[in-house]
């Protein structure tokens, strides 16, 4: 007797459908759990805290390197003494390091800010090297060179985007609608010019300064775990509570020689995409 198509077969070919159409990459904040209550607008109160901190460096930095420009004259005329600033160390601190909230804010959302960071592109090098936007918010890219620059963020799980920016032009304004940590930004004309930003669902980070030193200001009262992250040593997860109107004091420690340690990236949950479900239909027929 001929069978037609076995509901196992079914479903598995509807399981892979979903897999490969569905397919979601890895984001730098959890997901929220299935089942759990919509998020509420966070309207402040008054009994918002804060988390201080500072991001130590222990054993010999590693030397920072001669860039050089010769390739674009210009490049080397403004900047004749560029040096690398992957890993910059100023008595035994940690500089550029993006420090942000990792967990403890799900069950808020927060309105996207109207401000516009900036990313200027002077001396042939990013300015600043990192910087943390919310989803949504506009990312002004300037340009204080006489040179062609080319803006070139590499992200996993937002739109990639390559644009050519020359000398005098207008401001180019971006968005990144997923959260995501860290996007790489390079430019296409001068490879040694790095930046990264870190897109997150709420407005709370901070970038260690040169002293080490950084801020987070206005939190909820709540729990929280809180990641450090640098682009050449990886990440750190430290757990604060933090009460009505307090301030708490945090610390993280790199080392020279410490191997890259990725931050904690979780799966979202599969999702079935638009283009997939005609295809999901025409397989259950």
């Amino acid at each position: 007797m001929r069978i037609g198509k076995s509901p196992l077969v079914l479903v598995l070919t509807l399981a892979a459908l979903s897999l490969q159409c569905g397919k979601k990459e890895e984001v730098g904040e959890a997901p929220k759990e299935e089942g759990a209550a919509p998020a509420v607008a966070y309207q402040p109160t008054g009994d918002e805290g804060t988390i201080t901190g500072v991001v130590n460096f222990t054993g010999q930095p590693p030397q920072r390197r001669r860039i050089q420009m010769d390739a674009d004259p210009v490049c080397a005329q403004k900047n004749p003494s560029a040096l690398s600033e992957d890993v910059i160390v100023n008595n035994g601190k940690l500089q550029n390091v993006f420090v942000y909230v990792k967990s403890g804010l799900e069950k808020y959302s927060f309105s996207v800010p109207s401000e516009e960071p900036v990313l200027d592109q002077n001396g042939c090098m990013y300015r600043p090297r990192v910087l943390g936007v919310m989803a949504g918010q506009n990312l002004k890219i300037i340009t204080s060179d006489p040179t062609n620059h080319n803006i070139h963020p590499t992200p996993k799980n937002n739109p990639e985007w390559n644009v050519n920016q020359p000398p005098g032009s207008e401001p180019i304004i971006r968005s990144f609608p997923r959260p995501e940590v860290m996007i790489p930004v390079k430019c296409n004309q001068h490879p040694w010019m790095r930046a990264y930003v870190g897109v997150l669902r709420h407005p709370f980070h901070a970038v260690s300064r040169e002293d080490g030193s950084f801020e987070i200001k206005g939190l909820p009262p709540g729990e929280y775990e809180i990641e450090a992250w640098h682009e050449r040593y990886g990440a750190q997860v430290a757990k604060v509570t933090v009460g009505a109107k307090e301030t708490k004091q945090i610390e993280f420690t790199y080392a020279a020689g410490q191997a890259y340690r990725p931050g904690s990236l979780r799966l979202m949950p599969a999702l079935v995409l638009p283009c997939c479900e005609k295809t999901m239909a025409r397989a259950a027929k």
